[in-house]
């Protein structure tokens, strides 16, 4: 499937915008740590492979962050209908959420429905129950989506 994120000349407009907004909730962090339910992590979120004592340079993380915000868009994509009719500003709202919770637990989740129903707006609105990790409200996690339900509202 196509990324709207990445061209063969480069990053998009779409794709910029997702490392600003992402990269924006997610943090640089350079030497691993555990996140908020202990699971190691490091650069921009990323989990894969992550082991306590690990140090990345900003070059390293930024390459770890497009590889997997593209991985994560792609899979996303395979659980809509028309991902391509799901306007940039929802879309990549859409995406954030799915870097932040696996392409897993968004084709698990109501959303995949809705945005193939054509229903933005609501989808918009249910970025805000995804504010738990570990089965208990994360401030962080509110915040972020708060966040992100205002950058998708302002795509409609």
């Amino acid at each position: 499937m196509a990324s709207r994120f990445k061209k063969i000349t480069g990053i998009t407009v779409a794709g910029a915008m997702a490392v600003t907004l992402i990269g924006g909730f997610e943090g640089l962090r350079l030497n691993s740590y555990p996140d908020v339910i202990g699971v190691w992590t490091a650069c921009y979120g990323t989990t894969k492979g992550i082991k306590p004592g690990m140090k990345f340079t900003k070059e390293q993380c930024d390459a770890i962050f497009i590889e997997e915000l593209v991985q994560h868009e792609e899979g996303m994509r395979k659980c809509l209908k028309t991902p391509d009719a799901v306007p940039d500003k929802p879309y990549i709202a859409y995406v954030s959420l799915t870097y932040n919770i696996g392409v897993g637990g968004f084709c698990k989740s109501s959303l995949p429905a809705l945005i193939n129903a054509g229903k933005y707006r609501e989808a918009c609105g249910r970025l805000l129950s995804f504010n738990k990790a570990g089965g208990k409200v994360v401030k962080g996690l509110t915040n972020r989506r708060e966040q992100e339900k205002k950058f998708c509202l302002s795509g409609l």
